[in-house]
């Protein structure tokens, strides 16, 4: 059993609790974005290497596990949270599977390398926000959520720097940075091969992105089709259903 500091929990990560992982509420609780993105994302079953940026409590690499025997790493930049992930992983006896690296994303080079990766998933803060009034007052959750240490463009060169020739990149963000984060993607030579929009329901506007990008790849855009989350009586859909229960 590992140590949990202050308000720490354990939660059970999937529906048949075969992993767990620390969570905190006023540090970081992993949300359904993350949830989706490990689904969405197109990964080595045996093979190759992973990285997740901007990686929070390490809740994507643990996701990530369960489907594949590639080598993953993580980098996070807040240490408290980047404990928690370490903690994590050792709860669940992966360390020979996954390491977490505490870094800021914009400068890991010497540790990770150059294009040395086959698939780079990233959850990056979603807001701009340039105004310190927009932000949360909690420290945690502001750095997490709005672009303070890491912007769109960060977080795109830096997937672009660690992901292979032909390798893949994929990210979960808001639609309304689609325009941003395809005109960023074909910037830096990813190029954009797969898209879906999630929706809270139909009938509603989509409130989540999956977009998938291949470096160096041939224009060739596949937009997926949508994802409801609920049902019109609040119940998961049954592919939410499949998604989130694993």
């Amino acid at each position: 059993m590992v140590e949990l500091f202050g308000d720490e929990r354990l939660d059970y990560l999937v529906a048949d609790e075969g992993m767990q992982i620390i969570q905190s509420p006023t540090a970081f609780s992993f949300s359904l974005d993350a949830v989706l993105l490990s689904n969405f994302a197109q990964i080595p079953m045996k093979r190759g290497k992973i990285l997740d940026l901007c990686s929070g409590n390490g809740v994507i690499p643990l996701l990530l596990s369960r489907k594949t025997k590639a080598s993953i790493v993580g980098v996070e930049i807040q240490d408290r949270i980047i404990s928690m992930a370490k903690r994590s992983v050792e709860l669940n006896n992966l360390n020979e599977q996954i390491r977490m690296i505490h870094g800021d994303i914009r400068n890991v080079k010497e540790e990770l390398g150059h294009s040395s990766f086959d698939v780079v998933t990233c959850n990056p803060p979603y807001f701009k926000t340039p105004s310190s009034t927009e932000h949360n007052q909690n420290e945690h959750l502001t750095i997490a959520r709005h672009e303070v240490l890491c912007t769109l463009e960060d977080a795109v060169k830096a997937c672009k720097l660690h992901v292979r020739p032909g390798g893949k990149v994929a990210m979960v963000h808001r639609p309304g940075r689609l325009v941003d984060i395809l005109e960023t993607f074909r910037a830096y030579k990813l190029e954009p091969k797969r898209i879906r929009l999630v929706y809270p329901k139909k009938g509603r506007e989509a409130n989540m992105l999956l977009v998938e990008g291949i470096r160096d790849g041939k224009a060739d855009l596949h937009i997926l089709p949508p994802l409801f989350i609920y049902n019109e009586d609040g119940t998961y859909t049954e592919e939410a259903k499949e998604i989130i229960y694993d």
